[in-house]
């Protein structure tokens, strides 16, 4: 058979797919590098100069290794005008999303999914509070209000313009609104909400008096009344849902251990012979930081320091001559009043005898892709009813209606920007008289070689033997709040001989102060800590400091391992229970990742908790119980010295809770890092993570965070390093730890976590997230021949 001739097929399919893969490949890598860009447009302008209209004169901006910016203005309208600008250019999508959550409008630009936190915020009136506030500021302080308003929205209008709004912003298909000063106002009132609520443990009470024996309630107050069990027979009298009432309402709670630590010493405990002061507060981690760190020079101002995105000025820091710091008093500022409704008009409540008709706001919550979601905002004469905010359909003949210091017209800004211009303490303390919420814990150093402290805010005076406690009757004008404590009445401390001022949330007042502050305080563990390493010499110096930020010696474990394993069976014990116990002994007793101890002990503390209350106190509820940590201590103390309470007992006795939650803590670690108690790693379970908001979306996670890092520390610790139990993930922290030396007031020592801006391909989106696990500090100047080295500068021209 003849042989068919070659038609050359074969090498031109070969060629057509060569060349077709090559196509495929050029798509691929162009998309990317399209991508890429988009991903980079977004960067700002560091360097060069930028036109901007509305400043009056130019400004200097010097963006150091950190991306810290040094802001040097001719005015300070220009000033706060600048720093507007500047930090929209590294924060406007956390500013907007901030402002977003405060004001209930997430769901118009993020979905459904957001409703409910919106109804929760519409509710309790933050922004309602910033809108009040506005009139109650000076001119002069307003003025840098609107400048800072003025500012960032000639960076939104920049960024529209040239295309180079922030990536979230296309990612999640809107752009921001104008900046308007009551924004910055209304991120003031949420942190106020974040640092200052009792609200919660008085609905918690109030469902122990309905659902537990008196005994019981009675076994997990903080304190015992004089009274004893009558502080509950009204609340036992009155019949709501109180689970119902707050169903979901644990996400929008602050973290129940939101705090600080801070402390200043004297010049005779130092090696210099001039004061140190130190200040890391408890909050929220994610990406970006809650804080901005900033240097800001006028001819009246050169501060520098941190404060929240969004807001002017600097909120924690040091200027030329002094530095300042805070932790949270955590009074009881907030009330819940138990509203009684006329049942021919459910907007109509009894007060004194009479029938008042209540304020009604029509809310219209927008929802991205859906119909606006509409709710009835009803203020009583104390404040909103909080009880309906979950949508309660049937109108009982009570609601419970809450009163906070908050809601006031309140003058924080002003306090602020006058820190920053204080020279001593006298000029300080005038500041401290226009901030008012949250109350919280002043520590202050000055180059004259004074310290103070002074806890600062409006603390309630309350009348006819309301202790906090419980809800309280409203319609009885007798539970009205008498004032506030005096001014000149609030605890401070001027040059104590010790030389030591130190605070980690712990009670500040002893039994003889007149007025009540509150009845729950942090766990003490943190403030003996820094009180032990301060007191042990007198040559403290700035590195010294910064060790104590990182300090994670475990005082919890020191006081109750010993109560506990003694507890346990000497004969019955699985092998594995031994190992245990094998690990727990040869442990230090400090929360260091590479160790095995503090997961069992951890676990064990968890478990303990577990096996007290989640039997009968529903998940609902236990969000609502603030405190618990520090009960559950002083249950184990007492069941550990013969005296176990109801809780206790129901749940089989001291021996048997301490055996079964060990056991538990056991297991729950054998599950996740198997069966050689020796092996396990404290830091194979708690890692910290920096997530940022968009990330919640699979697969944004995997370009807006990186693998979370092995983490020292827990709640307990000087490092704060609170954790999700189920995940183990660190979620809450010292976002920012600063150190300010008196003697070289120049320099000022951070860490800011992960890092300063909010683009995700800046080389400081994660730049100090590392530095956040290590400890290690970057240094600051506001000295201008060091800060203009080896720093980017962009000059703001006037139009």
């Amino acid at each position: 058979m003849d042989s068919i001739p070659s038609t050359g097929q074969a090498p031109k399919k070969r060629r057509v797919l060569f060349i077709s893969g090559a196509a495929i490949l050029v798509i691929l890598l162009a998309t990317l590098l399209w991508a890429y860009m988009q991903i980079k447009k977004p960067l700002p302008q560091t360097t060069g100069e930028l036109v901007v209209n509305g400043l009056n004169a130019s400004v200097n901006v010097y963006r150091d290794a950190q991306g810290v910016p040094h802001i040097e203005a001719q005015s300070d309208v220009d000033l706060y005008f600048s720093q507007g600008y500047v930090t929209a250019q590294d924060r406007l999508f956390q500013m907007d999303l901030s402002r977003r959550q405060a004001s209930g409008r997430l769901a118009e630009v993020m979905g459904e999914t957001f409703v409910d936190s919106d109804v929760f915020f519409r509710t309790f009136g933050l922004r309602r509070a910033a809108e009040a506030s506005a009139s109650a500021y000076d001119a002069e302080t307003y003025r840098y209000l609107e400048a800072y308003a003025d500012g960032v929205n000639a960076f939104i209008e920049y960024a529209q313009a040239t295309g180079t709004l922030p990536l979230e912003f296309r990612l999640a298909g809107y752009e921001p609104e104008q900046w308007d000063p009551i924004d910055s106002l209304t991120i003031g009132k949420h942190m106020a909400y974040d640092l200052g609520g009792n609200w919660q443990s008085q609905a918690f009470h109030y469902w122990l008096s309905q659902h537990v024996s008196e005994e019981e309630a009675l076994d997990l107050l903080p304190s015992y009344p004089e009274e004893g069990p009558a502080v509950l027979d009204l609340a036992q009298t009155i019949d709501m849902d109180v689970e119902t009432a707050f169903a979901n309402v644990g996400s929008k709670l602050p973290h129940p251990f939101n705090g600080s630590n801070n402390w200043v010493l004297s010049g005779d405990r130092t090696a210099t012979g001039m004061p140190l002061l130190a200040d890391d507060p408890h909050l929220g981690l994610g990406a970006p930081s809650i804080w901005y760190e900033t240097h800001l020079t006028s001819p009246t101002v050169n501060v520098t320091g941190v404060i929240f995105a969004g807001v002017p000025g600097i909120i924690l820091g040091s200027n030329e001559t002094i530095a300042w710091g805070v932790t949270n008093v955590g009074p009881d500022v907030q009330q819940l009043y138990f509203e009684q409704r006329n049942p021919e008009n459910q907007n109509e409540f009894l007060y004194d005898g009479e029938w008042y008709k209540a304020e009604v706001i029509a809310e219209e919550i927008k929802i991205a892709g859906e119909e606006p979601f509409y709710h009835d905002v009803v203020l009583t004469k104390h404040g909103p009813i909080l009880s309906e905010y979950a949508h309660v359909e049937d109108e009982s003949e009570y609601a419970l209606s809450l009163r906070w210091t908050g809601h006031d017209p309140t003058t924080e800004l002003k306090a602020v920007l006058d820190f920053n211009r204080a020279d001593n303490w006298d000029q300080f303390k005038e500041a401290l008289t226009h901030f008012h919420a949250p109350a919280q814990n002043f520590v202050f150093a000055s180059t004259d070689g004074t310290i103070a402290y002074r806890a600062n805010g409006l603390i309630p005076i309350r009348a006819n033997g309301d202790d906090a406690l419980l809800p309280v009757p409203g319609w009885d004008p007798a539970y009205e709040w008498e004032g506030y404590i005096p001014w000149d009445e609030l605890p401070t401390i001027v040059n104590p001989e010790s030389g030591i001022i130190a605070t980690a949330n712990n009670k500040i007042a002893g039994d003889d102060y007149p007025y009540h502050i509150s009845h729950t305080w942090a766990q003490p563990y943190r403030q003996q800590r820094i009180i032990e390493v301060l007191a042990a010499k007198d040559n403290h110096t700035v590195t010294d400091m910064q060790a104590l930020q990182m300090d994670v010696a475990n005082l919890q474990a020191t006081n109750m391992l010993p109560l506990l394993t003694e507890a346990l069976p000497a004969e019955g014990l699985r092998a594995i229970d031994e190992e245990g116990l094998d690990v727990l002994a040869e442990w230090n007793q400090f929360d260091e990742r590479e160790e095995a101890g503090p997961l069992l002990f951890h676990f064990w503390m968890e478990e303990i908790e577990n096996l007290l209350f989640a039997a009968k106190i529903p998940a609902e509820i236990n969000e609502l119980f603030y405190g618990r940590a520090g009960v559950v201590d002083e249950l184990l103390r007492r069941a550990a010295t013969g005296d176990p309470g109801p809780w206790v007992e129901g749940a089989g006795g001291f021996e048997t809770v301490v055996l079964q939650s060990y056991q538990a803590a056991i297991d729950k670690a054998a599950r996740l890092q198997g069966n050689a108690p020796a092996k396990w790693r404290w830091g194979n379970f708690h890692q910290v993570e920096f997530s940022h908001p968009m990330a919640a979306i699979t697969p944004l996670n995997y370009l807006f965070d990186r693998a979370p890092l092995p983490a020292d520390g827990s709640h307990v610790t000087t490092m704060a390093a609170s954790y999700n139990r189920e995940t183990g993930i660190v979620n809450h922290g010292a976002g920012w730890r600063g150190v300010f030396d008196l003697s070289d007031i120049d320099h000022t020592y951070h860490i800011v976590a992960p890092g300063q801006s909010g683009h995700v391909t800046s080389e400081t989106y994660r730049s100090q997230m590392e530095a956040w696990t290590e400890g290690h500090y970057h240094t600051t100047s506001i000295h201008p021949a060091t800060y203009k080295n080896n720093s980017d500068k962009l000059e703001l021209r006037p139009q």
